[in-house]
């Protein structure tokens, strides 16, 4: 139950005592755990694949307002910029996604006020989930990898399983032979190497260099001007800067791999 301890311990003590003694009576249900939603004036929501399980207890305002400060160390404006994106990521890599009245200006989000909904996904890796994948990505002929597209439904692992595959790049597989290389990855929203305070809370790789929260474009370039890597990989490919900027990547002057999840379109080799 460690992982779940890592984000009961934001709760104020009612609803930390509500969701401990649930998940205490069912096992099964601290294993499959994917969510915790907690809404102003609504129930609390545990979801799993099969099912949504209803704690009836209502959420009150300051409730919210005392799991984010818990969230925020006390400094929700130390945490400002994150909490404009819509998620803050905590120790032990589980996310957090926030909704409320939005403070703009043009098309800019200056700040969230009045938290009205806070998303807990727990963050799980799932070591050598990638292994059965591995040939189908790596060229052993030359100790290199193909252009891969990881294409699914939302909600199938998508993240999960290019994490684990980033790690056994970087690694190396002796298995097969494999030598490690050289791998970048554009953590835009947090999620693969889900880093706090500089430190990536899942397991990417020995030779992997993460750069987050910038965009995908703005990230590869900075890559490859600086760390010189043999593999870029990111998450979420779905506009045109995005494919603009994989073609740039792809055709700098040393030619990298990429290594993305897609959830629009096919996947492809070149």
């Amino acid at each position: 139950m460690k992982d779940i301890e890592e984000i009961l311990r934001y709760f104020p003590s009612t609803i930390y005592t509500l969701l401990k003694n649930t998940l205490v009576q069912d096992r099964n249900l601290q294993k499959d755990l994917q969510e915790i939603r907690i809404r102003v004036e609504r129930a609390i929501l545990l979801k799993t694949r099969q099912a949504d399980i209803v704690i009836d207890y209502q959420i009150s305002t300051s409730e919210i307002l005392q799991t984010l400060e818990r969230l925020c160390e006390n400094s929700i404006y130390a945490y400002k910029n994150q909490i404009c994106e819509g998620f803050l990521t905590v120790k032990g890599g589980h996310r957090i996604g926030i909704t409320g009245t939005a403070v703009t200006e043009g098309n800019n989000i200056l700040n969230l006020k009045y938290i009205t909904s806070l998303n807990f996904r727990i963050a799980r890796e799932v070591i050598n989930c990638s292994n059965h994948l591995l040939k189908e990505i790596i060229n052993k002929e030359n100790n290199t990898i193909y252009n891969t597209l990881i294409v699914s439904p939302p909600g199938k692992g998508k993240t999960t399983m290019l994490r684990d595959i980033i790690r056994n790049i970087s690694n190396g597989i002796p298995e097969i032979h494999f030598k490690g290389m050289t791998c970048g990855v554009v953590d835009e929203r947090g999620e693969i190497a889900a880093m706090y305070k500089g430190a990536p809370q899942n397991d990417i790789g020995m030779r992997t260099d993460v750069i987050e929260n910038i965009s995908k474009a703005k990230g590869m370039k900075m890559l490859i001007r600086s760390m010189s890597p043999e593999i870029i990989a990111c998450d979420e490919i779905g506009s045109k800067e995005d494919i603009q900027a994989i073609r740039r990547s792809n055709n700098s002057r040393r030619k990298r791999h990429l290594y993305h999840a897609w959830k629009k379109h096919g996947r492809h080799k070149k």
